[in-house]
């Protein structure tokens, strides 16, 4: 159950970010198809793979480029409209790795246990 609870936190955390940044190239369809990718590829790579082995900043900064490169490659297959998308993507990353960095502090405390300070 705490792994769907933090995939969900994860997930709404994603999608309130794509939204006012990226919503003026797609539909909701697109954002959400792109949020679930994003959500279950960095939450099994930088959540439960790298943040227990390395340090939140490994983590995040992982993140940033994992978001930066779902994002913008996804955008290109998705949306019709690109020009500006490398923008909104790298500045969408960057909010992202923001917001993962406290949603570290939650996984490691609550989901993975990890007696750290990170």
């Amino acid at each position: 159950m705490e792994h769907v609870k933090a995939l969900l936190i994860k997930g709404i955390m994603t999608f309130a970010i794509l939204l006012p940044l990226v919503g003026s190239y797609a539909g909701v369809g697109d954002l959400l198809i792109i949020t679930l990718i994003l959500g279950a590829v960095s939450y099994f790579a930088g959540d439960l793979f790298i943040l227990p082995k390395t340090s939140n900043l490994t983590a995040s900064l992982s993140d940033f480029v994992l978001s930066f490169l779902v994002i913008w490659g996804m955008g290109l297959m998705l949306f019709e409209q690109t020009n500006g998308l490398i923008g909104a993507s790298l500045f969408a990353a960057a909010l992202l790795a923001s917001g993962e960095w406290f949603f570290h502090s939650y996984m490691a405390d609550k989901v993975l246990h990890i007696n750290r300070k990170i």
